[in-house]
């Protein structure tokens, strides 16, 4: 999608610089990708000790391990 976007130079400036990418589209692009990514994270952390698994791991490792060629 092509989008017109102001960013204040100094931000743009120190994302290039911890960018390995030239390119200021790429450069946006994986920060986007990456702040996602974090929100996911804290999405899944926020959910600890909120969910009841009942599972033996021992038992479906030994499973698993039955499946492999």
């Amino acid at each position: 999608m092509r989008t017109t976007i102001n960013i204040p130079d100094e931000i743009m400036k120190e994302l290039l610089s911890y960018s390995q990418t030239k390119s200021k589209t790429k450069a946006v692009s994986e920060a986007l990708k990456d702040w996602i990514r974090m929100q996911k994270i804290k999405k899944l952390k926020s959910l600890r000790g909120k969910l009841k698994i009942e599972m033996d791991l021992e038992k479906q490792r030994a499973e698993d391990l039955k499946d492999l060629p």
